[in-house]
């Protein structure tokens, strides 16, 4: 009897859809008071089986204003022109059509994670289309978890049992963890939809999809 308890509740538990939204951004700087959100791209994934739901990605046009603020170095690294973000959604119609994807998809607190290479960054430049306040409404995820802290953890395991090096000795950027595991580094130039599939090859290398064919 306790046995097939078990067995229901446990058929159950893998039943459960968990979510990861991966994310990347681009922007024209690195100060969320100066500069704004350029691109987004993010692909929503079944944690379990590594199956893809849906993906976004698109360009967000600002102003004359806010490009003239533009810091050089960012735009060398992603490539942007003027010309070409100029031709992107309005930042309201990117905002919309994310909540649109996410209310569908089930994007939903204790559902679902955001995951990213930096969440600290990407999530200030996330926070210009879609604010807090209206994140939490949405009953959004809270959790942004970011892959270095999981190689971070996962190597220092390897590290006491010298079976690895140290994070901090082999580097813990995004190049460097697909570095690690033999991977290919990310394709040039940084746009946001290459950082997203990027990010999950890295993910699937180091922690990976439990239950994929």
């Amino acid at each position: 009897m306790l046995n097939c308890y078990l067995d229901r509740n446990l058929e159950s538990f893998f039943k459960v859809t968990v979510i990861g939204v991966f994310l990347d951004t681009e922007t024209n700087g690195l100060n969320p008071q100066v500069h704004k959100i350029l691109e987004i791209a993010c692909k929503i994934v079944d944690l379990l089986s590594g199956e893809e739901k849906e993906s976004f990605q698109t360009i967000v046009a600002q102003p004359i204003a806010a490009w003239e603020k533009s810091d050089q170095e960012s735009l060398r690294i992603n490539g942007f022109t003027w010309e070409e973000m100029a031709q992107g959604m309005t930042p309201r119609q990117a905002s919309q059509q994310i909540i649109d994807l996410f209310t569908l998809s089930g994007v939903r607190r204790k559902k679902a994670v955001f995951i990213c290479q930096n969440p600290s960054f990407d999530r200030v430049f996330f926070s210009q289309l879609i604010d807090a306040d209206t994140q939490e409404l949405l009953s959004w995820p809270y959790h942004w978890l970011d892959l270095a802290s999981m190689h971070w953890a996962l190597t220092m395991e390897k590290a006491k049992k010298n079976q690895s090096p140290f994070p901090w000795e082999t580097g813990f950027s995004k190049d460097s963890i697909a570095s690690y595991y033999r991977l290919p580094g990310e394709s040039k130039p940084h746009r946001a939809m290459n950082g997203v599939n990027h990010l999950l090859l890295c993910y699937e290398a180091a922690v990976g999809f439990p239950n994929k064919r």
